[in-house]
């Protein structure tokens, strides 16, 4: 019974160490497991402002931005050729319709002006009445009494100078239809040798994104130029058509004063 009591009375202390240890340890396994949490969630705080300043920002470009953006250089004579070329539909547009006005009773009276012997009435109301046409009437009336071969001539030169008139300005339209892209491609060959001269300026630090803003810088010329262009070759196309129907009306006003000079006087 010693001996046992003194194992039971050595045991005791042992079992009491054992106990104490793993108390120690759980606390020690709590604490690192608080340690994870709170250092988990600062890395999570820390991180969110970055993440957040990550995320791509879609920027979306206004009609200035993309104005300024084209460089000034071959911004500004496109919008100079759009000004002039807009200006020049408009008055051109104007003119034709005048020439296009026409009065119905206006060969009926110079035919009877004209049966009646009464030229310098007829003369009158062709200086009155103010139209291409009219104008061509007129030169017709002078020359009455000549060969209808010379009456013809002359009116269809007067013709072809009234419809030199109306044209005035064509010119300037098909120049920057076709000019307008031009420049415009130009601006843009230009913005891409600048971009590729900044990406081969910066050496180690280059990146897609320098190139990309200058790339896209560069079109925009490209852009401008064929909206300028286009707005042009529409206008000169829509003004000839218009040229066209005034010519074929003077046509036939010729014709019917020709025939005129060939009626018997009743």
């Amino acid at each position: 019974m010693s001996i046992l009591n003194m194992i039971l009375a050595q045991g005791e202390p042992s079992t009491q160490v054992v106990q104490q240890a793993t108390d120690t340890l759980q606390q020690t396994m709590d604490s690192a497991a608080q340690v994870m949490t709170d250092t988990a969630a600062a890395i999570a705080a820390a991180t969110a402002p970055a993440a957040a300043a990550a995320e791509p920002v879609i920027k979306e470009l206004s009609v200035w931005d993309l104005i300024t953006a084209g460089g000034w250089w071959f911004m500004i004579p496109l919008a100079l050729l759009a000004v002039v070329s807009i200006y020049i539909f408009f008055e051109r547009l104007f003119a034709i319709n005048h020439a296009n006005r026409q009065d119905r009773s206006f060969m009926d009276r110079i035919k009877d002006y004209i049966h009646r012997g009464e030229v310098d009435q007829a003369l009158k109301l062709c200086q009155e009445t103010n139209t291409p046409y009219s104008r061509m009437i007129e030169k017709g009336v002078t020359r009455i009494g000549r060969p209808m071969n010379d009456v013809l001539v002359a009116i269809e030169n007067v013709g072809n100078m009234e419809v030199a008139k109306l044209e005035k300005g064509f010119n300037w339209l098909a120049t920057t239809a076709a000019g307008a892209p031009m420049i415009g491609f130009l601006g843009t060959v230009v913005g891409m040798v600048n971009a590729f001269f900044q990406l081969a300026s910066a050496g180690n630090n280059s990146n897609v994104s320098i190139l990309a803003g200058g790339i896209y810088q560069a079109l925009v010329t490209t852009v401008a130029g064929l909206i300028v262009g286009i707005i042009a070759l529409f206008a000169y196309n829509y003004l000839t058509s218009r040229v066209n129907k005034v010519m074929n009306k003077l046509e036939g006003k010729t014709m019917e004063f020709m025939d005129l000079l060939n009626e018997p006087a009743k």
